[in-house]
């Protein structure tokens, strides 16, 4: 994290307005619309209605987002980076089971996130349904918002290969135009009835629950969870901003909704014996109706911006996640010169997917609604228990931990418990969704920790008792030269032990000549964007064992990195030069390359168990329709060749032949 971002300043407390906000920000779009309508509607809402709803909203988004985000969770950073999977990298080692609330999490998160730009833009848009423009109603039909939504969102996700370095520095300016719109439209209708003030009465939020004028009794949590839904994503945007400029910029935004929840509320309070039907929706009618158009223009616009966070979110999510070991390693594409930024194409072509799916399948924002939520209580609660296991790291004393477990666990279990109601409504599509996320990451971790156990002692021999067979090829002139540099992409472990299969391919299938043979490690490390590099040369001048340590953050361009190295090691007389005769680049002293990555193949002789068996050959399914083994690391245009070699895990079984006799073959 550079500096700008370790302290607060003007332009950072800008930037994390356009960055940080869009979820939870967009919110007020839907929040009051949803409470009214579970509750039979404009006609039937009671002043106690919606003063402890907006009670509720207030104090939910008090505890939730200021006290355990922004108070607690921002002080859980790896390196500066938040979210679940950064937090679980500072947890890890402190018990195996961790891995669960992790996984679980994980996937809700990316789950909750394929619905959330489903249901901001068409919100947006449904504002200008049956406006009148000039003499016309081009609005005229929830057909024509759903095409309008589909194009929105069609262009957004289009867009991301560009990545954000050019549209992201409107993002601030205009969230912020965003924040002061919301606060100053609340304080206008807040205007009419300042007796709303009362709902930072706690008091209010718990007689509603319990309240007959709540006819959803405590079911009424699962609309008001929605006001706070953004507060995970928050977190998980620390790294981009730094946590003094959130820390810095939330009261504002803070200020901001809760005046615009209050105006709702005093608008619904003065218009509920009006009868208004049709497109109702307060968010929209508490706006003088000179200002409409520009309040849903500016309302697309923060949808657009809030969807646009989600979608890098998700990005980030995932090759966090893939650093990890939850998911397979997908290709990567840095679109700007900015760390932060990336794009994989995979995943935008599946939320894009996924996201207009949904548009589809529930047409209107109010079925979205109902719908949303669900899966983001979970990603909370897990994110409850290894914060606690955070603070115990931390030796934050026994009756705090207790404390802070306790009451989140608490509060988090009912909004869990009220939106179960969401799941006949919809809700069980971002569960099945988060399902299906979840089984894969559970295929990939657990099939990895299967195939990292279970492999055959004999798999592995050590590297440095082959060190001189190497070098005797490296100078036979009886052997064609098959490459300068031939390097394997292959796992050293303990700086010695190497697959049998890596030296079969060198010295058995067909002796491959190099001059120098290089075996290169990738080794993810828990910091985000660590760049290191080990070598041992085994006292050679001809093998080197390469141990590269990349931040799962960092871009695994392992051709870019090597030709470094190389330079590097002739520069200190570690290698010999490698004078190029015929060259475009006059006094090259690098050879060519060539890269060898070998692929899992389970072999019948394997010696697992059936679920084991299984756990394996679906991750091993799971690596080669995820991507291309040379987009992993970064090979797309090297010189590179796959091999495939049979897995033996388990040891192996031993099949006999027996011989009959000789030239005594007959008909049977």
């Amino acid at each position: 994290m550079n500096e700008t971002k370790k302290k607060m300043t003007l332009a950072g407390l800008l930037i994390t307005i356009g960055i940080v906000y869009g979820d939870i920000g967009t919110s007020p779009l839907y929040v009051m619309k949803t409470i009214i309508g579970e509750n039979g509607g404009l006609a039937a809402s009671s002043r106690e209605l919606i003063l402890g709803s907006i009670s509720l909203i207030i104090w939910t988004v008090t505890l939730l987002t200021t006290v355990k985000y922004v108070t607690i969770a921002l002080r859980a950073t790896n390196h500066g980076e938040g979210g679940i999977f950064s937090l679980y990298a500072l947890v890890k080692k402190r018990a195996k089971w961790l891995v669960v609330p992790t996984l679980v999490g994980g996937a809700a998160l990316l789950a909750d996130g394929t619905l959330t730009p489903a249901v901001t833009v068409t919100t947006s848009i449904e504002g200008l349904k049956n406006m009148k423009f000039g003499s016309g109603i081009p609005v005229d039909s929830q057909a024509v918002v759903i095409t309008i939504t589909v194009l929105i969102l069609l262009g957004l996700f289009s867009i991301q290969v560009m990545g954000t370095s050019i549209i992201g520095k409107a993002f601030g300016p205009i969230m912020l135009v965003w924040f002061s719109f919301l606060g100053i439209i609340g304080l206008i209708n807040l205007a009419s009835d300042w007796s709303l003030l009362a709902a930072f009465n706690p008091y209010w939020a718990i007689k509603i629950l319990f309240s007959p004028a709540n006819k959803v009794g405590i079911f009424i949590l699962g609309s008001i969870f929605l006001a706070t839904t953004g507060a995970e994503a928050l977190y998980s945007d620390v790294g981009h901003v730094g946590k003094m400029n959130i820390i810095g910029s939330w009261p504002f935004v803070f200020s901001c909704l809760a005046l615009n929840y209050l105006g709702q509320g005093a608008w619904i309070l003065h218009h509920v014996h009006s009868h208004l039907t049709g497109n109702f929706n307060p968010f929209f009618d508490v706006v003088p109706s000179s200002w409409r158009l520009f309040a849903i223009a500016l309302a697309t616009l923060a949808a657009i911006i809030a969807s646009q966070a989600l979608v890098t979110g998700s990005f980030t999510l995932v090759a966090e996640a893939s650093g990890l070991k939850f998911l397979p390693r997908m290709k990567i594409v840095y679109p700007s010169d900015e760390k932060g930024q990336i794009y994989i194409p995979s995943i935008n072509k599946l939320l894009c997917l996924i996201t207009i799916a949904i548009v589809f399948y529930f047409q209107t924002s109010e079925h979205m609604e109902a719908a949303y939520g669900l899966a983001i209580t979970v990603t909370m609660l897990m994110t409850t228990i290894l914060l606690f296991e955070y603070l115990d790291m931390k030796n934050t004393p026994l009756v705090l931990r207790g404390l802070f477990l306790l009451v989140f666990a608490t509060i988090e279990a009912m909004f869990f418990i009220s939106s179960m109601t969401k799941f006949l409504h919809g809700g069980y599509v971002t569960v099945i969704i988060a399902g299906l996320i979840g089984l894969v990451m559970y295929i990939w971790y657990f099939g990895n920790r299967i195939r990292d156990k279970r492999e055959a002692q004999n798999a592995y021999v050590r590297l440095d008792n082959y060190t001189q067979m190497l070098t005797q090829l490296s100078h036979d002139e009886e052997y064609p030269t098959y490459a300068t540099n031939l390097v394997y992409m292959a796992k050293v472990k303990y700086g010695k032990f190497i697959k049998r299969e890596i030296l079969y391919s060198i010295l058995d299938k067909r002796p491959k000549r190099a001059k120098a043979y290089w075996f290169v490690t990738v080794n993810v490390t828990d910091e985000p964007y660590t760049a290191e590099y080990a070598i041992n040369t085994y006292g050679t001048k001809n093998v080197i064992n390469i141990q590269l340590y990349l931040g799962f953050k960092k871009q695994t361009s392992v051709n870019v990195y090597l030709r470094q190295i190389v330079h590097d090691l002739i520069e200190d007389g570690t290698i010999e030069a490698q004078p190029q005769e015929y060259t475009t680049t006059p006094g090259r002293d690098v050879g060519d390359f060539s890269f060898v990555i070998v692929s899992d193949v389970i072999s019948p002789l394997t010696q697992l168990s059936t679920y084991e068996t299984w756990m394996v050959q679906l991750r091993v399914w799971l690596q080669n329709l995820s991507s291309n083994p040379a987009s992993w690391f970064g090979l797309d245009y090297a010189d590179t060749a796959v091999e495939r070699i049979p897995l033996i895990l388990g040891g192996q079984n031993e099949v006999t032949i027996k011989r009959t006799g000789i030239n005594s073959i007959t008909e049977k």
